[in-house]
Protein backbone atom coordinates (compact mmCIF):
# COMPACT_ATOMS: atom_id res chain seq x y z
CA UNK A 1 0.00 0.00 0.00
CA UNK A 2 1.31 3.48 -0.76
CA UNK A 3 0.50 6.70 1.12
CA UNK A 4 -2.18 7.73 -1.38
CA UNK A 5 -4.23 4.67 -0.51
CA UNK A 6 -3.65 2.62 -3.66
CA UNK A 7 -1.31 -0.22 -4.36
CA UNK A 8 1.85 0.22 -6.38
CA UNK A 9 -0.02 -0.83 -9.51
CA UNK A 10 -3.10 1.38 -9.21
CA UNK A 11 -1.82 4.62 -7.75
CA UNK A 12 -2.76 7.52 -10.03
CA UNK A 13 0.03 8.90 -12.18
CA UNK A 14 0.05 12.69 -12.39
CA UNK A 15 1.97 14.87 -14.81
CA UNK A 16 2.61 18.28 -13.27
CA UNK A 17 3.58 21.24 -15.43
CA UNK A 18 5.72 23.54 -13.31
CA UNK A 19 7.00 27.00 -14.22
CA UNK A 20 10.75 27.63 -14.07
CA UNK A 21 10.74 30.83 -12.03
CA UNK A 22 7.69 30.52 -9.79
CA UNK A 23 6.31 27.06 -9.04
CA UNK A 24 9.42 24.96 -9.67
CA UNK A 25 11.31 26.39 -6.65
CA UNK A 26 8.29 25.57 -4.46
CA UNK A 27 8.18 22.00 -5.74
CA UNK A 28 11.95 21.69 -5.25
CA UNK A 29 11.50 22.97 -1.71
CA UNK A 30 9.07 20.12 -1.01
CA UNK A 31 11.78 17.66 -1.97
CA UNK A 32 14.60 19.35 -0.10
CA UNK A 33 12.40 19.66 3.01
CA UNK A 34 11.68 15.90 2.76
CA UNK A 35 7.94 16.44 2.38
CA UNK A 36 6.41 13.32 0.93
CA UNK A 37 4.49 13.32 -2.30
CA UNK A 38 3.92 10.22 -4.35
CA UNK A 39 6.69 9.24 -6.77
CA UNK A 40 3.93 8.66 -9.36
CA UNK A 41 3.93 12.47 -9.76
CA UNK A 42 6.23 13.52 -12.60
CA UNK A 43 7.17 17.17 -13.10
CA UNK A 44 7.97 18.93 -16.38
CA UNK A 45 9.26 22.51 -16.34
CA UNK A 46 7.89 25.16 -18.67
CA UNK A 47 8.72 28.88 -18.86
CA UNK A 48 5.14 30.12 -18.33
CA UNK A 49 1.90 28.31 -17.51
CA UNK A 50 0.04 30.20 -20.25
CA UNK A 51 2.22 28.50 -22.87
CA UNK A 52 0.95 25.01 -22.12
CA UNK A 53 -0.82 23.55 -25.14
CA UNK A 54 -4.11 21.67 -24.73
CA UNK A 55 -2.71 18.94 -26.99
CA UNK A 56 0.08 18.30 -24.43
CA UNK A 57 -2.51 17.52 -21.77
CA UNK A 58 -4.45 15.25 -24.12
CA UNK A 59 -1.23 13.47 -25.09
CA UNK A 60 -0.29 12.92 -21.44
CA UNK A 61 -3.70 11.44 -20.62
CA UNK A 62 -3.62 9.23 -23.72
CA UNK A 63 -0.08 8.09 -22.80
CA UNK A 64 -0.93 6.64 -19.40
CA UNK A 65 -1.14 9.57 -16.99
CA UNK A 66 -4.32 9.60 -14.92
CA UNK A 67 -4.29 13.35 -14.36
CA UNK A 68 -2.49 16.55 -15.29
CA UNK A 69 -1.79 19.34 -12.83
CA UNK A 70 -0.82 22.84 -13.92
CA UNK A 71 1.21 24.63 -11.24
CA UNK A 72 0.40 28.09 -12.53
CA UNK A 73 2.38 31.31 -12.12
CA UNK A 74 -0.59 33.26 -10.88
CA UNK A 75 0.08 36.99 -10.72
CA UNK A 76 3.84 36.51 -10.28
CA UNK A 77 4.66 35.64 -13.90
CA UNK A 78 7.91 37.22 -15.04
CA UNK A 79 6.91 37.17 -18.72
CA UNK A 80 3.38 38.52 -19.16
CA UNK A 81 1.10 40.58 -16.96
CA UNK A 82 -2.09 38.69 -17.87
CA UNK A 83 -0.66 35.20 -17.31
CA UNK A 84 -3.48 34.21 -14.95
CA UNK A 85 -6.16 35.08 -17.52
CA UNK A 86 -4.29 33.37 -20.35
CA UNK A 87 -3.73 30.22 -18.29
CA UNK A 88 -7.44 30.20 -17.45
CA UNK A 89 -8.21 30.26 -21.17
CA UNK A 90 -5.78 27.37 -21.75
CA UNK A 91 -7.50 25.33 -19.03
CA UNK A 92 -10.98 26.04 -20.43
CA UNK A 93 -9.87 25.11 -23.96
CA UNK A 94 -8.23 21.95 -22.66
CA UNK A 95 -11.33 20.88 -20.73
CA UNK A 96 -13.41 21.27 -23.91
CA UNK A 97 -10.84 19.22 -25.84
CA UNK A 98 -10.96 16.49 -23.19
CA UNK A 99 -14.76 16.37 -23.39
CA UNK A 100 -14.57 15.94 -27.18
CA UNK A 101 -12.30 12.93 -26.59
CA UNK A 102 -14.61 11.47 -23.92
CA UNK A 103 -12.11 12.18 -21.13
CA UNK A 104 -13.43 13.53 -17.85
CA UNK A 105 -12.28 17.17 -17.58
CA UNK A 106 -11.74 16.66 -13.84
CA UNK A 107 -8.52 14.90 -14.82
CA UNK A 108 -7.04 18.38 -15.27
CA UNK A 109 -6.39 20.60 -12.26
CA UNK A 110 -4.72 23.97 -11.91
CA UNK A 111 -3.56 25.97 -8.92
CA UNK A 112 -1.14 28.81 -8.38
CA UNK A 113 1.99 27.46 -6.70
CA UNK A 114 4.55 30.03 -5.57
CA UNK A 115 8.26 29.61 -4.87
CA UNK A 116 7.64 28.87 -1.17
CA UNK A 117 4.43 26.84 -1.58
CA UNK A 118 5.91 23.41 -0.88
CA UNK A 119 3.18 22.36 1.57
CA UNK A 120 0.49 23.60 -0.79
CA UNK A 121 1.92 21.56 -3.68
CA UNK A 122 2.08 18.39 -1.56
CA UNK A 123 -1.50 18.94 -0.42
CA UNK A 124 -2.71 19.49 -3.99
CA UNK A 125 -1.03 16.25 -5.12
CA UNK A 126 -2.58 14.23 -2.29
CA UNK A 127 -6.07 15.62 -2.92
CA UNK A 128 -5.76 15.20 -6.69
CA UNK A 129 -4.67 11.57 -6.33
CA UNK A 130 -7.64 10.90 -4.04
CA UNK A 131 -9.98 12.52 -6.56
CA UNK A 132 -8.49 10.46 -9.39
CA UNK A 133 -8.90 7.25 -7.37
CA UNK A 134 -12.60 8.11 -6.95
CA UNK A 135 -12.97 8.83 -10.68
CA UNK A 136 -11.37 5.51 -11.55
CA UNK A 137 -13.56 3.56 -9.13
CA UNK A 138 -16.80 5.17 -10.33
Amino acid sequence: MNPSGGTEKNRPKILAFSTNNISDPGIDLAGSAHMHYDPAVKVINVPCSSGIKPSWVLHALNSGFDGVFIAADGTDCAYIADCTDRTGVVVAMTQELLKKHDIDPRRLKMAAICSVCAESFVSHMEKFQEALLKLDSA
